[in-house]
């Protein structure tokens, strides 16, 4: 899949969740290198960084993109041979597909730690790493039970109830707005992050927000289930994450909206979860409090202030 292509895919959603969406990113810039014809390393990295550019631009909230794509290219910058720029380039963008696989599998195997035998669990979207928890659990011999919900407007929910009955296990398929009805029949709360700030706040599908309100009001653990490259850098600056919000047509019908002069229909896609409201983090490198998120951006992602203030096209503010 080329460059446009990719690009086309995760804004208009067919290439969705936040890993998946970091992955198409560095097989894009993979197959963009591996296409260019050029053998002049000044030509190479201004395709290069206009790719980059271009998959950054697709979805602005999800995190894991920038971070997938800064992996991926940093270093290009401080290259002085094309040869060796191209394939140190592509060997990263190999290494972090590889790594982001990983990294799932990793949390299934931390995460299914937290879940004990006869657990209620309630998860929200469809997220990779927080199913990993729930499979792993279940693939070690525990009766469990889970709440999945529907997602509206995107139907991701629909996604999860399926892969979790695939796999042989009860799930109860509900509405967003029923959470807080069935939060007193819940023992934990697993779900994912498309971006986590510095202070620990998770910015997530919208509805997260309210039911890890739910899950506070009735004292059941809230846990966040993400891949550490979904941590945001740029907040260490103060920098905000904007919340993308889509197309009134997946809310309602175009006909039904001309019928409606004086309505405006909002869907914002995500909501931030504020850190209070968040029992721990499991990431593939261990599990943090929200609290200990700066932590994971220097170790894990080693970003300093250079990195954030530079004029590097793929890093910069919205």
């Amino acid at each position: 899949m080329n460059l446009e292509e990719t690009a086309r895919k995760i804004r208009t959603m067919e290439i969705r969740g936040a890993g998946r969406i970091a992955r198409a990113a560095a097989n894009a810039l993979y197959v963009h290198s591996m296409e260019e014809k050029t053998t002049d390393l000044v030509h190479y990295r201004k395709k290069m960084n206009e790719a980059a550019d271009l998959l950054v631009s697709t979805r602005p909230t999800a995190v894991s993109l920038p971070n997938a794509v800064n992996l991926v290219m940093r270093p290009l910058k401080n290259e002085s041979d094309f040869l060796s720029a191209r394939q140190n380039l592509e060997e990263r963008a190999l290494a972090f597909m590889k790594r982001s696989e990983e990294a799932v599998s990793r949390i299934g195997t931390i995460g299914a730690r937290h879940i004990r035998d006869g657990d209620v669990v309630l998860t929200h979207c469809n997220s990779e790493a927080a199913l990993a928890c729930i499979l792993m659990a279940h693939r070690q011999g525990m009766d469990i039970e889970v709440y999945a919900t529907e997602v509206r407007p995107r139907n991701q929910g629909h996604i999860t109830a399926k892969t979790l009955s695939d796999a042989g296990i009860k799930t109860n398929f509900i509405v967003d707005s029923a959470a807080r009805y069935f939060m007193k029949e819940v023992d934990l709360c697993i779900t994912g992050a498309d971006a986590i700030t510095v202070n620990g706040s998770v910015v997530n599908k919208i509805g997260t927000s309210q039911i890890a309100l739910a899950a506070h009001e009735a004292r059941v653990s809230f846990l966040v289930a993400a891949e550490t490259y979904k941590f945001a850098p740029w907040t260490i600056l103060g920098q905000r994450i904007l919340i993308e919000e889509r197309s009134s047509d997946e809310v309602i019908p175009a006909e039904m909206k001309n019928a409606l002069p004086n309505v405006t229909v909002r869907n914002p896609t995500f909501d931030i979860t504020p850190a209070d409201y968040v029992d721990l983090i499991i990431t593939e490198a261990g599990v943090y409090p929200p609290e200990m998120a700066y932590t994971v951006i220097k170790e894990q992602l080693h970003w300093d202030n250079e990195d954030m203030t530079s004029d590097l096209p793929y890093c910069e503010e919205e």
